[in-house]
């Protein structure tokens, strides 16, 4: 039986229905509907007092048309119920493009046209490269390379220039949740490079074509054509100068090694052969396969020292020399190839090396690199790791202290529902254990979630700020460089089967956070993964990548794509 009640707060008079087999806490919500007040911040005043959120209403005695007095303001959170600003948009009402782009939304995977795996496999993995697309949509050909408009037919591209083509493949890519037909991109590719025009020995359509040579000539194409405004070269040498040219990928995609090229052979340097030294470009680090080799650490290893028998000039004959390399300049994105296939003469094909070699989703790539930028790159990278540290040690403080307050606000009511004699013991044992000396956890302050919270934001300020004055000054400089030694997985390509020649292509790209429509940045990442198996599109959970390290024809990893983890921006160091 509810009774009818006034509640008088702020000059206004609320009628409402007060259920006697209620408790306070109820009313209260009752009340914060027709207030705005949050529970917490209310104060209704009744006999003996304030009403008490575990007060019975049927102890008040309330009568009907009885009037209570509230007061209590709502929080400066507290936020008004008001028509949205923009008009809530379903998904059938939205078209196929902005279905594609809206939150959750599946990504668009490639048609195999006929042993088009490696090549679909490559597109994907590559695409996850956001600083690429945001290029690739500046990008306009020269007239010489330009042909007729196709993209209205929906087959991929306007031009038979490859970067174009990939230009117009990965915007139609973005409007559509369907497996979307790469043909005017393949047509491209194989313009450029005959070899992937190869036809099957079969005689029946395409050959199969190795997908590490795919990535290395689209590579090589969006090199010589992709060029961009590299602001930060000239910014702070020659601010009134216009702005360099440079290649995308040299300023992305490319790392430097510095090499030492030294003959095995105690005579030649005994009759005066010097050390050669020299510097390389490379697109991407080989990792070497051998008996030995289990981790991907080892095949690196491996990689960056290798025999060359050339002719000496002391000896006057040829000998075999030691080429030993380090890396001198890490990028923001660093591929590395499993060098899983090798050619068979007896079979007349690439076979593949099966062995399982693992691999990390955090690389830590400083003891590759020479001593000048391991010097650049340790006080980062162990502040990086201090702060993480630092931050597991607070996340488990903060649980074992909410985990006491329960138990201690637990023990407490126990206490109370059993009556004044327990009381009376209550106070008994905290006075003994304040005697004995131990009398944290009886009169320890448990800080509220906010607190921790404000405690939190402003630890994680002074860290990137520390962190910031930690990098390098030089490497700072160079907006597609790495400055901490440390990256993270992002994507990778996978091949299935006994040869580069035959086999299945896929790839896996790390999903990434959703945009927040408020700030444009995007949210915290859940960890899953998307599997392109072509025009199949799954998602998968971070363990499934630990299964690619191969060990027989399943799936292994053949390409990883490695991204430098994020370091605070000077904006974000600013109070």
């Amino acid at each position: 039986m509810f009774l009818v009640v006034f509640v008088k707060h702020q000059g206004k008079r609320h009628e409402v229905e007060l259920d006697p087999s209620s408790t306070g806490e109820t009313f209260k919500f009752q009340l914060y509907s027709l207030t705005g007040v949050e529970p917490e911040r209310q104060k209704i005043l009744v006999k003996g007092g304030q009403l008490k959120d575990e007060t019975d209403l049927s102890t008040l005695g309330a009568k009907p048309g009885q009037t209570f007095m509230m007061m209590g303001t709502p929080s400066s959170g507290a936020a008004a119920l008001e028509r949205p600003k923009e008009k809530m948009k379903f998904m059938e009402d939205m078209t196929e493009a902005e279905a594609a782009r809206s939150e959750g939304a599946t990504p668009a995977g490639l048609v195999n046209l006929g042993n088009t795996c490696y090549m679909n496999s490559t597109l994907q993995t590559l695409r996850c490269v956001p600083e690429l697309q945001e290029e690739l949509q500046k990008y306009s050909a020269s007239s010489s390379s330009s042909g007729p408009d196709l993209s209205q037919f929906r087959i991929g591209g306007n031009s038979l220039d490859l970067t174009s083509a990939l230009r117009d493949l990965y915007k139609q890519m973005s409007e559509t949740q369907d497996g979307f037909p790469p043909m005017m991109f393949l047509n491209a590719l194989r313009t450029a490079f005959p070899q992937f025009a190869q036809k099957s020995k079969t005689g029946n359509g395409y050959a199969q074509q190795d997908a590490e040579e795919a990535w290395s000539q689209i590579l090589s194409q969006l090199r010589q054509k992709l060029q961009i405004k590299d602001t930060a070269s000239n910014e702070a040498e020659a601010p009134s100068r216009s702005t360099a040219d440079v290649s995308f990928i040299d300023k992305y995609l490319s790392g430097r090694f510095e090499s030492v090229l030294e003959c095995d052979e105690v005579e030649a340097r005994e009759g005066g052969e010097e050390a050669v030294r020299g510097e390389d470009v490379f697109l991407k680090l080989d990792c070497h396969i051998s008996k030995d080799t289990n981790h991907l650490r080892d095949g690196i290893l491996a990689g960056l020292e290798e025999k060359i028998e050339k002719k000496s000039a002391v000896l006057d004959r040829d000998a075999v020399y030691t080429k030993k390399s380090r890396i001198a300049r890490l990028p923001k994105y660093l591929t590395v190839h499993f060098v899983r296939f090798f050619w068979k003469r007896e079979a007349q094909k690439k076979a593949k090396i099966m062995r399982k070699v693992t691999f990390s989703h955090e690389l830590d790539v400083v003891e590759f690199c020479t001593e000048t930028l391991r010097k650049q790159l340790v006080p980062v990278r162990d502040k990086v790791r201090e702060i993480r540290k630092d931050e597991e040690d607070v996340t488990r403080a903060r649980k074992r202290q909410k985990v006491a307050h329960k138990q201690e606000e637990d023990r407490q009511r126990e206490l109370k529902a059993e009556g004044p004699a327990d009381e009376k013991k209550l106070v008994k044992d905290k006075q003994a254990e304040n005697k004995d000396g131990d009398a944290e956890m009886a009169d320890a302050v448990y800080k509220t979630d906010a607190e921790y919270d404000a405690e939190r934001a402003a630890s994680i300020l002074a860290a990137k700020q520390e962190l910031y004055s930690l990098i390098n000054p030089e490497l700072a400089k160079d907006e597609g460089a790495n400055k901490s030694g440390l990256y993270e997985l992002r994507g990778l390509v996978t091949h299935q089967g006994a040869s580069a020649d035959s086999g299945h292509y896929t790839s896996y790209v790390k999903k990434q956070g959703p945009v927040d429509a408020k700030t444009g940045r995007r949210k915290e990442e859940d960890g899953k993964w998307w599997w392109f198996n072509d025009d199949k599109v799954s998602e998968v959970e971070a363990e499934k990548i630990e299964t690619l390290s191969g060990g027989g024809e399943s799936h292994s990893a053949l390409i990883l794509l490695y991204r430098a983890i994020d370091l605070p921006s000077a904006e974000e160091v600013k109070q």
